[in-house]
């Protein structure tokens, strides 16, 4: 996500994808790296389609996601980057398409510098 928005700061990081996603993120720096998770409903299509990569994998069946308290906006630990709004608040799934796609273009144009 850091690449998509072209942040580092964490509070940048946080009101883009916030503006972008429109729906809650988790972050998580406890696992591979800094990794965001954000909530979509399970059978939207972008499952299907970004299920196999690598570099924005979606949490399959049999994976738990630990959920952090929803007062919980900072490190250390497992804290919203963007908290629900309400309750079945969710991401639509064209923007986090979106997000990953301009995290894959960003990603390949370093690499070709």
């Amino acid at each position: 996500m850091q690449a998509a928005v072209g942040y580092e700061e964490p509070a940048l990081i946080a009101a883009a994808i916030q503006e972008w996603l429109s729906g809650p993120v988790i972050h998580d720096h406890r696992t591979a790296g800094a990794t965001y998770y954000a909530l979509i409903n399970w059978g939207a299509g972008v499952i299907q389609q970004l299920e196999q990569a690598e570099d924005a994998p979606c949490l399959g069946k049999g994976t738990y996601l630990g959920v952090p308290r929803i007062d919980r906006r900072e490190p250390p630990g497992t804290y919203w980057v963007v908290p629900p709004r309400r309750d079945g608040d969710l991401c639509r799934p064209a923007a986090v398409r979106s997000l990953v796609a301009a995290g894959r273009c960003e990603l390949a144009q370093r690499a070709n510098a």
